[in-house]
């Protein structure tokens, strides 16, 4: 599935086979567990959205909630779409240091975390980069990378 047209996490996660289901729900529990106050789960791009709601922060570039994090099933891997790595370089060394101290192999974009499996992922040290950027922070940075 690259991209979902469910309307609820709900829906999205019913579409799933029950083996993705599984890894996609605890990725998302894991998620959930570490997002700071502040961030809403939502559907957007045909995946599961963790962001900051127009009611919040309206002024975005594209009129949708300033995206935090994202988390989908996409056709031969899955995808955790981490914004606060892509904006920040030390929260980027950090992970891949904790990825590399566990002897795993970080398959990485600008933002976009891709795996086969659960086991490819440190858990702990995703959980800690969800929780390390609350959304104040979080809106700073994305008005300072605006104003280049």
């Amino acid at each position: 599935m690259v991209q979902s047209a469910a309307a609820t996490v709900d829906e999205y996660l019913a579409e799933l086979p029950e083996e993705r289901r599984a890894v996609v729900a605890a990725v998302r529990d894991l998620v959930l567990q570490h997002l700071p106050a502040g961030y809403r789960e939502t559907m957007g791009f045909g995946m599961i959205c963790y962001g900051i709601p127009l009611s919040e922060y309206p002024d975005t570039y594209n009129k949708q909630p300033l995206c935090y994090a994202a988390l989908a099933a996409q056709k031969r891997h899955y995808a955790l779409y981490l914004m606060n790595v892509y904006g920040d370089g030390e929260d980027e060394r950090r992970l891949r240091e904790a990825f590399a101290a566990r002897g795993l192999k970080l398959d990485m974009g600008k933002s976009c975390l891709r795996f086969k499996r659960l086991d490819d992922l440190a858990l702990d040290a995703v959980g800690a980069t969800i929780a390390s950027t609350p959304p104040a922070t979080f809106i700073a940075r994305y008005e300072a990378s605006r104003r280049k």
